[in-house]
């Protein structure tokens, strides 16, 4: 496997404003045959805006989706110790058993679109710092989760989900999309797992603790401070994704938040991404909205796994399917009017 061609965040940033950009020839020639398709202009709504694209990061006018890749990553907390979910820190390193074994709801959903998929756990032995007493991870514990996410995609896919497990992880989410984006901690906090109202308050009162101890509002340092591992490795795997040109389907709140990172250092970081759904973690709506990504699906989803995800390939497979499968008015002999 080829290292990661970065080895301090300055590299890595320096990686963030030299992404490429989509094929401007493809795109054209993709918006010009959806013109030309048997059925009136505009009449499959957002599905012609996602194939045409689809087609410009592809670099091919009439696209096929035939190689997609769903990988989880998962880490573990140490700020779970606080008590801020519903579930030990335990059941990660067993829902990743679950996921080797084809257990889980993300399975079955890569299964039924025909995605590969694969798992990285990372360091389950060794949760990240507590963030509010220290940084989240050091520097360079942050470099090897990101080259572990970029190490992790498969440059022969065309297209990429990247979910997570990591027991707690839904507060160090929470925790960045404040300091990323402002408001308050109670604005982003939201009951993960399932806790109580009590459980909600320890929550958001952990989520300010931490906000307080980490200033820093450069969106890599709010990764180191306050993100974890498998955040980290998603927004790794996401701009490795970029820089092949793999579109990406971005999942529930923590994906969200990986990418709001990238977002937030680099002008045009996630024009690759689609959101896949909106999760019914409630500070989702508000993250998608604050990166102008309006979800493909809306059905009440908060399991992460890559799930919401993986079930949106669904969605941009029909897309592509009718962009390039259809008959223009030319070849089928019908009138355009």
């Amino acid at each position: 496997m080829m290292p990661a061609p970065f080895s301090t965040l300055s590299d890595f940033r320096a990686l963030l404003q030299a992404l490429p950009r989509p094929d401007a020839e493809a795109e054209a020639a993709a918006r010009a045959r959806n013109g030309q398709l048997t059925k009136p202009p505009g009449a499959l709504g957002r599905l012609e805006d996602l194939a045409i694209w689809y087609a410009g990061w592809r670099g091919v006018a009439r696209p096929s989706l035939l190689r997609p890749q769903v990988i989880v990553f998962a880490g573990n907390h140490g700020v779970t110790a606080r008590g801020v979910s519903a579930f030990p820190a335990e059941v990660t390193v067993q829902m990743v058993a679950n996921f080797r074994a084809g257990g889980a709801a993300v399975n079955q959903l890569a299964k039924a679109f025909g995605a590969s998929m694969s798992v990285h756990e990372l360091e389950l032995e060794r949760p990240t710092a507590d963030f509010t007493t220290a940084p989240a991870m050091s520097e360079a514990e942050l470099l090897a989760a990101l080259a572990v996410g970029w190490q992790a995609v498969d440059v022969e896919a065309d297209l990429l989900v990247v979910g997570e497990m990591g027991i707690g992880n839904t507060t160090p989410a929470a925790a960045m999309a404040c300091a990323l984006f402002g408001g308050t901690a109670g604005e982003w906090t939201g009951r993960g797992t399932g806790v109580d109202d009590a459980g909600l308050a320890l929550k958001t009162q952990v989520v300010a603790e931490g906000l307080a101890r980490h200033p820093s509002r450069d969106p890599l340092e709010v990764l180191r401070c306050l993100g974890g591992r498998e955040i980290a490795a998603m927004a790794g795997a996401i701009a490795r994704a970029h820089a092949e040109r793999i579109p990406v389907i971005l999942d529930g709140f923590i994906c969200t938040a990986a990418a709001a990172v990238l977002a937030l250092s680099a002008s045009g970081a996630l024009d690759h991404c689609v959101a896949g759904h909106a999760s019914a973690e409630g500070a989702h709506r508000a993250l998608l909205s604050k990166l102008g990504k309006a979800p493909l699906l809306d059905l009440g989803l908060r399991l992460g796994e890559g799930s919401g995800a993986a079930l949106a390939i669904g969605v941009l497979k029909g897309a592509i399917a009718c962009h390039s499968g259809m008959a223009t008015f030319a070849e089928a002999g019908v009138s355009d009017g």
